[in-house]
């Protein structure tokens, strides 16, 4: 409609006319506010299609057509490629090793989980609420950074061994290989320590909402704790069992850094990371990334059909704060303890860590035989690690800011718009919660590595990772850490009236003039959050790194662990170990923030 001013009141600003502007168009010749919205959804799905779809798709293109041969440029379907993973018998043993690393995981993961689940959720104890947000710490260290320091701890001639010796527990000459020869044990180890709060998160969250009405009824009518748990408990709490073992499972299958630190190369990730540096010429690794993609989208199909699954339904919910059951002081205490156990051998890791960046000198002794800061001061001197903070701190404030777009749009779409396909926008930008980290690093690599024979290959200079990774890195990060920030920012939307801006529109102001002065300073603590989410994650991400950051000069905080944990020169592994503390610091602090701004618990911002 055309529009004028009223003269007769200042709070009625524009008042309709009659006459019809053109079809599309405002009286000024503008365009409507629904071309705007389809114009910012093509660019979305655009966006979506180019740095999510396409890589995925030309790996799978990649594994199933191969050249007819002859010189014919021509492609032909064949599973070849799979014939040759079958046959080969490093990959049959890699993806044995890893069905068991990540089957082992979950096992022991869940085994942890249960009892520890059923204390917080049931039971009051001294120190519960402490001890809970603790849970969390193991998760804000990549498990290969916690491997270096766990090393010194456990190797064969590490601090336990070395302890034991001086007791006389064991003879000097045959220490206890902690780790395996192969160092299979250590890379289950360290899965278990950084997964289990992912198992405890999610069974305390599936415990705390039974209806305590159902186990009390079973109670009266005379059955036994242990009976009452394996017929009640259990199969209600299966939908929280489900999701976090899946998530469990899926994390230790396709973990890159931590069999790489451990040297333990037969296993699926680190062979395609062995594939990815002959993209070109071994496409061997599309079958692997193709095959490691249906093992992954079958867990989740199963988790979510049994974790959704109606046979778990109940009348009415859990109030947590009313059925907690107080425990006798020996018991509560007992707990406690039990639990501080726990978390201190989760702590291992990263106290190792810590005091290997203090390390002057640390050979054949418990501790350190010289203590010194200077690797601290050498972080940010040495041109090598001030390249890859700097280097980090691009990518992350690069990722972290097209996030913010990227989601405040996504979000504002998905609360305050209605169009066609709505809910397959909300799915596909959840998606990268699903996909492995190294299954998306791949594609990105072999889809955007142009041949000099391409037509595209004018663009290799500007996005060719194996010649400039950096704004592939930036969108990388951007793409896997985008459901954090859609989900924060829709929750903003979600808890905001809209008649806040309604009252704008009506007083004449524009959609983008009320999205800035009201919308976003409304929700500007859910942007916040989201952001220091984004950023701090983006700043350890370990798969997108490793393997699209070819050139060193390029190189992240991860995979300048990595590289130092494999030069010759007896200061790199201390140096990385300082790196290490820097990123753990980094990023507790941001979850710290996060949670604040967002107003909940560490444990209440991951539920979320």
């Amino acid at each position: 409609m055309l529009y004028k001013r009223s003269r007769l009141s200042p709070v009625l600003r524009k008042i309709p006319l009659a006459r019809t502007p053109v079809p599309g168009y405002d009286h000024r010749g503008r365009t409507t506010p629904m071309q705007k919205k389809h114009l910012l959804l093509a660019c979305i799905w655009g966006f979506l299609a180019l740095f999510l779809f396409y890589p995925l798709a030309y790996v799978v293109h990649g594994a199933f057509f191969i050249p007819r041969g002859g010189g014919s440029k021509e492609l032909m379907f064949s599973t070849q490629y799979f014939r040759l993973l079958m046959e080969n018998e490093l990959y049959l043993r890699a993806f044995a090793n890893s069905f068991f690393i990540a089957t082992a995981a979950t096992v022991l993961c869940l085994i942890i989980s249960v009892p520890l689940a059923l204390a917080f959720a049931r039971y009051s104890f001294p120190g519960k609420q402490l001890l809970q947000g603790a849970m969390l710490i193991p998760i804000i260290l990549p498990p290969f950074v916690g491997a270096i320091g766990i090393k010194h701890f456990f190797a064969r001639y590490g601090s336990l061994n070395l302890i034991l010796m001086h007791w006389g527990v064991i003879p000097w000459d045959q220490p206890i290989d902690f780790f395996g020869n192969s160092g299979l044990t250590g890379v289950i180890i360290m899965e278990v320590l950084h997964l289990f709060p992912i198992m405890f998160l999610s069974l305390a969250a599936s415990l705390a909402n039974i209806d305590p009405s159902l186990r009390d009824a079973a109670a009266n009518m005379g059955a036994k704790p242990f009976y009452l748990f394996r017929t009640v408990t259990l199969p209600l709490a299966m939908p929280g069992i489900f999701a976090g073992a899946s998530i469990v499972f899926v994390s230790a299958f396709t973990d890159l850094g931590t069999p790489l630190i451990f040297d333990f190369q037969a296993t699926v990730p680190t062979q395609i990371f062995n594939a990815s540096t002959e993209a070109g010429d071994n496409p061997i690794g599309n079958a692997l990334v193709v095959t490691t993609l249906v093992v992954v989208s079958v867990l989740f199909i199963v988790g979510k059909y049994f974790g959704d699954s109606g046979s778990y339904a109940m009348m009415s919910r859990s109030a947590t704060h009313t059925s907690e059951i107080a425990l006798s002081p020996a018991a509560g205490w007992g707990v406690t303890v039990a639990s501080s156990l726990l978390l201190m051998a989760a702590l291992m890791p990263h106290i190792g860590v810590i005091v290997n960046s203090f390390a002057g000198h640390w050979a054949l002794t418990v501790l350190p035989s010289e203590w010194s800061a200077k690797y601290y001061a050498q972080v940010f001197t040495d041109d090598t690690t001030t390249r890859i903070i700097r280097n980090s701190l691009y990518y992350s404030i690069g990722s972290a800011f097209l996030d913010l777009v990227l989601g405040v749009a996504i979000a504002h779409l998905l609360a305050r718009e209605n169009f066609a396909g709505k809910w397959a926008l909300d799915v596909v930008v959840m998606l990268p919660l699903a996909l492995p980290g190294l299954v998306l690093a791949f594609g990105y690599l072999v889809s955007f590595t142009f041949s000099k024979e391409s037509g595209l290959a004018w663009l290799n200079p500007y996005i060719n990772p194996r010649q400039d990774p950096t704004l592939l890195l930036i969108v990388s990060y951007a793409v896997r850490r985008l459901p954090y920030i859609v989900r924060a920012a829709y929750a903003g939307y979600q808890q905001t009236s809209v008649t806040l801006e309604e009252a704008s529109a009506n007083l004449g102001a524009s959609r983008l003039y009320t999205l800035w002065r009201i919308t976003l300073p409304l929700i500007a603590a859910n942007l916040v959050a989201g952001t220091i989410l984004t950023f701090s994650f983006a700043m350890l991400e370990v798969s997108d790194s490793l393997l699209l950051a070819m050139d060193d000069n390029f190189a992240p905080i991860t995979k300048g662990i990595y590289n130092l944990m494999g030069r010759p020169a007896p200061d790199a592994p201390v140096l990385a170990s300082a790196l290490g503390v820097l990123a753990m610091l980094l990023l507790a602090g941001s979850l710290w923030l996060a949670s604040r701004l967002l107003g909940k618990t560490s444990g209440q911002l991951f539920r979320a």
